[in-house]
């Protein structure tokens, strides 16, 4: 087997650049389409390799603590959902999903003002936590019926 194919007991290596590496647990049965569980993954591994790219400050450094923070939280408290044990824990998890997303769109926004070179790739994960946002709105709108 070739590295990115690379299998171990419960986890498979899922990659499509030999260099940015993930784990994640096989899907039970067929292969999902919409995986929601690792779209946050992926979004809080972007947002990580896009705040390498910044140089530290104090300034930054305050920012990029948030914005790690909130990003990585989106896929902590969606796996937190999956598991719940009432319909009231899953909609504050997903409510929490929904609020962390926001949240990233905000510091994304002030991360690109205190350093604009990484505007363009900030743009991208703009989209992305505005999608999940979007997401887990209709996700808590379902749940609530």
């Amino acid at each position: 087997m070739t590295k990115p194919e690379r299998m171990t007991k419960r986890h498979r290596v899922v990659s499509d650049d030999p260099l940015a590496w993930s784990v994640r647990e096989k899907p039970a049965g067929a292969k999902r389409v919409f995986d929601l569980e690792e779209r946050t993954a992926r979004f809080g591994e972007a947002v990580i390799d896009l705040l390498k790219k910044a140089p530290r400050s104090p300034l930054r450094s305050r920012l990029i603590e948030q914005l790690v923070g909130c990003s990585s939280s989106i896929g902590a408290n969606h796996c937190e959902a999956d598991v719940a044990g009432s319909k009231k824990e899953f909609r504050m998890r997903i409510s929490t999903c929904r609020k962390e997303s926001r949240e990233s769109k905000h510091f994304l926004r002030l991360i690109v003002r205190a350093h604009p070179l990484i505007e363009m790739e900030a743009r991208l994960l703009w989209r992305e936590a505005r999608e999940l946002n979007l997401i887990f709105a209709a996700i808590l709108h379902r749940s609530e019926s």
